[in-house]
């Protein structure tokens, strides 16, 4: 039995439905299992557990063959990470006193990068899962192309997207939730000892002049992109209301930069299958449905 994590989101629930039509046994591991219904009804029993709380992680972890360990997302942490060291620590807890045959943790590029940034919170997960001793695959994807969904808005309403990944004609690896989901259930069934790390990204790189022309293609109107300067980027950052804007700033510069990448520029990471203009249609598609409601 496979106990996943994170199932009633994209790439939790594309693990989840794979594995179902290979026939496997899937445990759904939920906060609020009125949420995981649909699951339920497919023949998945619910565990409720809390992402912080090691006793029902524990529980929902006992007996399992593989555990997909899917970390919530903190784009707002306060300094020194807390927030995603208390999951840190549950997460680890659990582990221990289950001891399942093995762990799939869903990690992210530059969890090995030499700065501290925002993902340094996933440089913290590996660090503590890979020293339990449990056969682990840490799956570290590129930038999301489903993060496009902040800018179907401005692309429907003004034809303009803004972009903090800069500048416009750098291509920078991203890849489909989809793929990272159906990797997963692959790994997971795989059986290997100690720590290994498997690097994935789309199959071309995308800049963000490219990210406008595939919503330019999606809406059937001129689309372009405007690099978001960076000396405004606190200021704007702080009046959507986050309080320490400092580690999403570090992690764009380091994608902007280049310190954020694969190992030798991605030569080694697996390609999904899934295209840019696939994602961008489906969003865009879904963005218009929900409005014409």
């Amino acid at each position: 039995m496979y106990a996943i994590t994170g199932i009633t989101g994209n790439v939790g629930g594309e693990l989840a439905r794979t594995l179902l039509a290979a026939g496997q046994p899937v445990r759904a591991v939920v906060r609020d299992a009125a949420k995981a219904a649909a699951w339920a009804a497919q023949g998945c029993p619910l565990a409720v557990a809390r992402m912080e709380d090691a006793p029902q992680l524990a529980e929902a972890f006992a007996g399992a063959e593989a555990v997909f360990i899917l970390p919530p997302s903190e784009f707002d942490p306060t300094p020194g990470y807390p927030e995603a060291r208390a999951v840190i620590d549950a997460v680890v807890a659990a582990l221990a006193a289950a001891q399942p045959h093995r762990i799939v943790c869903l990690s992210t590029i530059g969890a090995d990068a030499s700065h501290d940034n925002l993902l340094s919170q996933r440089s913290l997960m590996e660090a503590a899962v890979g020293a339990l001793g449990i056969p682990v695959t840490f799956l570290r994807p590129s930038w999301f192309m489903e993060n496009a969904l902040w800018d179907v808005a401005p692309a429907r309403a003004t034809g303009t997207i803004h972009s903090f990944l800069q500048p416009l004609d750098k291509p920078f690896p991203m890849v489909a939730a989809q793929d990272v989901g159906r990797l997963a259930a692959k790994l997971i069934q795989q059986t290997w000892t100690g720590v290994r790390v498997v690097e994935l990204e789309g199959p071309a790189r995308v800049t963000p002049n490219a990210l406008a022309e595939a919503f330019a293609a999606a809406l059937g109107a001129p689309v372009h992109a405007e690099g978001v300067p960076r000396a405004s980027w606190e200021n704007l950052f702080r009046a959507q209301g986050m309080r320490n804007p400092s580690p999403r700033i570090r992690m764009l510069d380091g994608f902007n930069q280049g310190w954020i990448e694969f190992r030798d520029g991605g030569a080694y990471a697996v390609k999904g299958s899934t295209p840019l203009t696939a994602v961008i249609a489906e969003l865009v598609d879904e963005a218009m449905a929900s409005t014409s409601l």
